[in-house]
């Protein structure tokens, strides 16, 4: 529990994702956001939202700590969608936190994996990325550097 109080706050976030998330010679994109997050639960649930103002659409994170796990769900849905996408499952360890679930993209089973890393009191890193082998290969497709603001 309370991995994620370090999210509290109000952040500017630099964007960096591939134009096509399966596609490592797509080419990259950057982008800003801003992200606001908060904290539930006594440090067991986490929510932002996260705005793309240059991007038209917007982002909600929920995430849920299982107490008997010992592991946190993270769910995410886009404005664009208006759905949840199905959760990413996982825990820190060392600083590190790293989350892995099963979805689709553009009609393709996947496996996704979101990790958190560089965790400071003014700074962090996010990085998603994509398996389409069920985990023997990763590509990473969206990183997401946090400044507080």
């Amino acid at each position: 529990m309370n991995d994620f109080d370090f999210l509290v706050g109000t952040w500017d976030v630099t964007n960096r994702r591939l134009a096509d998330f399966l596609d490592g010679a797509s080419g990259w994109e950057e982008f800003p956001a801003v992200t606001r997050a908060s904290r539930h639960f006594g440090g067991g649930a986490s929510f932002d939202e996260i705005e793309f103002p240059t991007r038209g659409f917007a982002g909600l994170t929920v995430r849920l700590y299982d107490r008997e796990r010992e592991e946190w769900s993270l769910y995410w849905s886009s404005s664009t969608t208006g759905t949840l996408f199905p959760p990413v499952v996982g825990r820190f360890t060392g600083g590190r936190g790293e989350f892995h679930g099963d979805d689709t993209y553009a009609g393709r089973p996947i496996r996704a994996r979101f990790v958190w890393s560089g965790v400071t009191e003014d700074s962090a890193r996010w990085e998603q990325a994509f398996s389409t082998d069920g985990g023997a290969t990763w590509l990473t497709n969206w990183i997401m550097e946090l400044s507080r603001r």
